[in-house]
């Protein structure tokens, strides 16, 4: 139970953690990537506005561009289709006369469009490419320009991502087209790169919690482990109080029955008597069980031999009731465990079959292996189906379907399949309960092979 509640609080507080770190990572990325995607269409339309065919009174389609490399001037470079030559011209430095206006807050687009690589390709009415302007690009080759071209205008949208570019396709009145290409590879490496570390520092983060949140789980439990304790104590010591007046009224019971062998009162308290030092007897071994330090004593066990040993006396008393019980056993099974828990575990399941089973359908114990676990079932018929709730609460110390707790009802104590979810536990496994066809119910425990 404690190492459970240590999982599950490592479990919330590493679902929680990461839950937090992830929303902060993908905001931060989010908001970076729409950022940098503004700023990227702000420098294409703003290239657009000021490069359009139209801006061209020679209609050669030269545009004027600072080149750094070539000095206070630049050198326009076009690429002509109909000639398959390059058109070079020489231009001054960028200024607001040549069509680019800067005011005072727009010193940062011009940073921007000084810095971008950017190439437009031009199209006649009649749909063919008749020159490239690429100036202001680095590394450049027609061929590609014009098949990025082709499938900008091939696609629905006039402005969109292709590749590493965004692009733009504008459309003049006299039917000529203009498609500006921006180059974002170095942008969206950025945020690439910028997304792939905060990534990396969320994994690092959530590792060094999971670090943290383990070591420290013991103490942040460390209350709720002590009530625990003191719970199981208390337990403990009031049944062991419990024994001694148990053993006196018990014993009293025996000799007033030798003077009055007859009398009802006495074999009515002395079954009242019987049943509470049962319950006394099954609160003490719950407890142990459930201490972190349970007393067992593990070693391989051939569960095939304990399974039908321990079902056999199950088997005449299902046949005394009228009732049938098959064992679909493979063998052999064999599973790491203490011995006399397995068989606690086993006569505690075909107990609770047998006492609860209704209908005409057999009860039926089968126990297989799957993988690394050894899978008991055991299954039975019920007068009225459970729900989901219920099942998972059969476990629970005194839970009973019947709430009125109605003692002509009551077959036991409600604490036999708590008993038994501890042993499972204690052996590392696990075990539940469910509906089959609306009318069993199916107990399915899991063993580890070793």
């Amino acid at each position: 139970m404690i190492k459970k509640l240590q999982r599950r609080f490592i479990c919330i507080t590493l679902i929680a953690l990461t839950a937090a770190m992830v929303l902060v990572v993908s905001i931060v990325n989010i908001i970076n990537w729409i950022s940098v995607r503004q700023e990227l269409y702000r420098t294409l339309d703003f290239i657009v506005e000021n490069s359009t065919s139209e801006n061209f009174a020679d209609g050669s389609g030269a545009f004027p561009q600072n080149d750094d490399r070539q000095g206070r001037g630049g050198v326009q470079k076009i690429y002509d289709i109909r000639d398959d030559t390059y058109l070079s011209e020489n231009f001054p430095e960028i200024s607001e006369s040549q069509g680019f206006r800067f005011s005072g807050k727009n010193k940062h687009m011009r940073n921007l469009v000084s810095e971008s690589n950017w190439f437009s390709a031009f199209y006649d009415s009649s749909g063919t490419c008749r020159m490239i302007r690429h100036s202001q690009m680095t590394d450049f080759n027609e061929q590609t320009a014009r098949e990025l071209a082709e499938k900008a205008l091939s696609g629905k949208k006039n402005v969109s991502f292709l590749q590493d570019y965004l692009y733009k396709i504008v459309i003049q009145d006299s039917g000529e087209t203009d498609v500006f290409f921006l180059n974002c590879e170095t942008k969206i490496a950025s945020v690439r790169t910028l997304a792939l570390l905060s990534a990396l520092s969320c994994l690092g983060g959530i590792i060094l919690a999971w670090i943290f949140v383990s070591l420290s789980s013991r103490k942040a439990v460390e209350p709720t482990i002590r009530n625990m304790e003191q719970q199981k104590q208390f337990i403990t010591n009031a049944s062991h109080e419990l024994k001694t007046p148990l053993t006196v009224i018990s014993t009293n019971m025996e000799l007033l029955q030798m003077d009055l062998p007859d009398n009802p009162w006495i074999r009515s308290t002395q079954k009242q008597t019987a049943q509470m030092r049962h319950l006394v007897d099954e609160l003490v071994y719950l407890s142990r069980m459930e201490e972190e330090s349970a007393p067992l004593v593990m070693e391989r066990l051939n569960l095939s031999e304990i399974l039908t040993e321990t079902a056999e006396p199950f088997i005449a008393m299902a046949e005394y009731q009228g009732k049938e019980m098959k064992l679909d056993i493979d063998n052999p099974l064999s599973v790491t465990g203490d011995r006399a828990s397995i068989q606690r575990l086993i006569s505690t399941l075909c107990d609770n079959a047998v006492k609860y089973a209704a209908g005409s359908e057999p009860i039926l114990l089968a126990a297989k292996a799957e993988g690394r676990h050894t899978v008991i079932t055991i299954s039975n018929e019920i007068t009225e189906p459970l729900t989901k709730m219920q099942c998972d609460q059969l476990f629970h110390r005194f839970y009973r379907t019947d709430t009125s707790r109605s003692k002509e009802k009551q077959k036991g104590f409600g604490i036999g399949l708590a008993i038994a979810a501890a042993i499972v536990e204690k052996h590392g496994g696990s075990i539940n309960a469910s509906m089959q066809d609306g009318s069993r119910i199916v107990f399915t425990c899991l063993l580890p092979i070793k």
